[in-house]
């Protein structure tokens, strides 16, 4: 049964997460020493202990989350050595993404970090825009609502900017603009029919051209960085084909700060290789809820802590 490795983004990290692994895998233990010691302060103690305000903010939570979801994979590598079937495509959540690149082989592991680092400091240092969740809303009819609206506003350049940010779920989109085109874009998508539109807690318009600023400090940090072709194809946020190519990872890595997540249509690509069986690694359970309400007959397994782990070697065909 074909599977694909999948990877949560911000928003997925708890305080504790990892804690159980370093006691029960060597191999996990390890993972997070490397981190601390690649960023040189005790990413460790802030995952396992806190505070949540300090795990929350975008420069720590992006290397957090990076480090449990790769402390999870050493542990089922390391538990399950040839055992583990290996995935036909990888695939991240915003942030999740620079996992599924380790896992794919494109980066390694203190590589992934010192870029997590700096796209989390790069975005934490943008405080222009807003998000808003849009439930129970076609897709059409939002992307035609980001055209009003900016169209209506364009001759204000702070303020003419909205752009579907999330394609999560058929029922879940997110929205991402400036301020006053936010909150015009929400209104006339409860008028439309949405069900609910929820005000994200957000420091900035994230995945949307405001994070212009953002996406060129990734373009000088990828440029200096180490970047191997995958050996697993990456089935991209921006635009939900498989990657195999060095070059093409740079520019992913760039483009997917401005560009919106099309999680929908990554999973449906997937689906359409033959992927049968997704396995989320990482803190939570996002990616597994929404890939449920997307490709509803496949099989999901989540691995969040070492007694999932564990829990795989009872599985087939892992």
């Amino acid at each position: 049964m074909s599977i694909a490795w999948v990877f949560p983004g911000q928003g997925s990290q708890v305080v504790g997460m990892g804690r159980d692994l370093i006691a029960a895998s060597p191999a996990a233990r390890q993972i997070f020493a490397t981190a601390d010691e690649t960023l040189d302060f005790n990413l460790s103690e802030l995952c396992f202990c806190g505070p949540e305000a300090d795990l929350t903010a975008t420069a720590n939570a992006q290397p957090a989350l990076l480090t449990t979801s790769m402390a999870l994979l050493a542990a089922m590598t390391e538990l399950l050595g040839d055992r583990l079937e290996q995935p036909i495509a990888v695939a991240g959540h915003s942030l999740g993404e620079y996992s599924a690149l380790v896992a794919g082989g494109a980066l390694d592991f203190k590589t992934a970090l010192q870029l997590v680092r700096r796209r989390g400091e790069l975005m934490a240092a943008a405080h222009e825009g807003s998000m808003a969740a849009v439930i129970g809303l076609d897709a059409a009819i939002l992307e035609q609502i980001c055209q009003e609206v900016s169209a209506a506003l364009q001759n204000d350049h702070s303020h003419g900017t909205v752009v579907i940010a999330n394609y999560n779920a058929p029922d879940q989109l997110v929205i991402s603009g400036s301020v006053v085109a936010v909150e015009h874009a929400s209104m006339l998508a409860k008028s439309r029919g949405a069900k609910r539109v929820i005000p994200l807690k957000v420091s900035a318009a994230f995945h949307s051209p405001l994070m212009i600023e953002a996406a060129e400090g990734m373009a000088q940090a990828i440029a200096h960085a180490t970047v191997r072709n995958l050996s697993i194809p990456l089935i991209a946020n921006v635009t939900a084909e498989p990657l195999y190519d060095a070059d093409d990872v740079r520019r992913e890595i760039v483009a997917q700060v401005v560009a919106p997540v099309r999680w929908i249509a990554s999973v449906q690509r997937m689906v359409d290789l033959g992927v049968e069986t997704f396995i989320e690694i990482g803190p939570g359970k996002v990616l597994t809820g929404l890939i449920r309400r997307i490709a509803p007959t496949a099989r999901l397994i989540n691995v969040a802590t070492f007694e999932d782990v564990r829990a795989l070697t009872a599985m087939q065909p892992v």
